[in-house]
C-alpha cells in the first residue's frame, strides 16, 4: 500500500511521456495550431474573393445595363420632350448621360439609373417624355423600364 518515493517516480515516469515525446506532442500541437491557421487563411481568402466578384460582376452588370439603356436611346428614331421642348435622341442621351454623371454615387441599380437620370426634370419636377414616329407619347421611364425588361429577358 505504501510506495517508496522510488517506486512512485519510477511509477510516474513510466506513464508519463519522456522529453523527446513531449516535444513531439507540442510540436504535434502546433502544428495542429498552424494547419488550422493555414486552412483559415485561404478559407478567408476564397470568402473575400467571392464577395469582390459577386460585386464586379454586379458593377459590370450595372455598367452593361446603363450602356444598354443609353444606345437604345441613341437608336431610337423617337423624340425626347424635356421641360416642353423637343430633342434628339442624341441630346437625351448627352443629357441622360449629364445627371448619371451628378447621381452616380447614389445609382446602385439600372432602376436607380431610369428614376435618377431619366425620370424628370430637376427644375421643373416635369416627367421626360418619349414621342414615337406614330406621335404616341409616354413617360421617359416608362420606356426605359419596358426597354430594360426586355434587356433582361422578363
Amino acid at each position: 500500500m505504501f510506495e517508496s518515493p522510488r517506486a512512485r517516480s519510477e511509477a510516474r515516469r513510466a506513464t508519463s511521456p519522456s522529453v523527446g515525446e513531449q516535444a513531439s506532442t507540442q510540436r504535434d500541437g502546433r502544428n495542429r495550431i498552424i494547419d488550422v491557421k493555414f486552412c483559415a487563411h485561404p478559407f478567408v481568402a476564397l470568402i473575400l474573393l467571392a464577395f469582390s466578384t459577386a460585386r464586379l460582376s454586379a458593377a459590370e452588370s450595372l455598367d452593361e445595363s446603363i450602356n444598354y439603356l443609353l444606345n437604345y436611346v441613341a437608336k431610337s428614331d423617337a423624340t425626347f420632350i424635356r421641360n416642353g421642348q423637343s430633342h434628339t435622341s442624341q441630346e437625351a442621351v448627352d443629357h441622360i448621360k449629364a445627371k448619371y454623371e451628378h447621381f452616380k454615387n447614389e445609382i446602385k441599380t439600372p432602376e436607380d439609373f431610369i428614376r435618377l437620370s431619366a425620370s424628370k426634370s430637376l427644375l421643373t419636377g416635369q416627367p421626360y417624355l418619349v414621342r414615337s414616329k406614330d406621335g404616341k407619347e409616354m413617360h421617359l421611364d416608362a420606356w426605359l423600364t419596358d426597354a430594360l425588361k426586355k434587356h433582361r429577358g422578363d
